[in-house]
């Protein structure tokens, strides 16, 4: 019977401590996502700069080249810009990500609604320009964030789980 207690103890500290680990983990997600949005960025600019492909092409490319809830907000946009117009997908596919963003990144992210398909290729490269720059604040701020909470979160989840532990032993 001691076993089996030691057993859930072992379970519940494990638990708890996940949490913490996974709380965590938002905050460094938070930053790469910022970044690989950063990074398609550049890729959009480039490519409507020189190769002149078609948006849809483009988004495509995109949500093959990268991975996880970037990829299916790409792959979103490209599916629903067969029905409605460029910017419609795009806010579409903001409203059904699945990425570590917050309301304030994806607020930022909405603006790119606005020039998607509406204006020729300058003004699509000075709003990218000007997105790049939104983006890289909201990097610093994340890893601002990120310094400040992942050590907690880890940290709180191993403390959390030993007391219950000590509680319940």
């Amino acid at each position: 019977m001691v076993f089996i207690k030691y057993i859930i103890l072992f379970f519940i500290f494990m638990s708890v401590s996940y949490i913490g680990l996974a709380l965590a983990s938002r905050y460094k997600n938070r930053v790469r996502d910022l970044k690989n949005i950063r990074n398609i960025l550049n890729i959009i600019e480039t490519k409507i700069k020189y190769t002149y492909e078609p948006l849809p092409q483009i988004f495509l490319e995109i949500s093959q080249e990268f991975t996880g809830g970037i990829s299916e907000l790409f792959k979103t946009s490209v599916e629903q810009m067969k029905s409605v117009s460029a910017g419609e997908a795009w806010k579409y596919a903001l409203e059904c990500s699945n990425t570590s963003l917050n309301s304030e990144d994806l607020e930022i992210l909405k603006k790119l609604e606005n020039l998607l398909g509406k204006t020729n290729a300058e003004g699509q490269l000075s709003e990218i320009e000007l997105m790049n720059n939104f983006i890289d604040i909201q990097i610093k701020k994340s890893e601002e964030e990120q310094n400040k909470n992942e050590k907690m979160y880890k940290n709180l989840g191993v403390i959390v789980g030993l007391a219950i532990v000590i509680i319940l032993i």
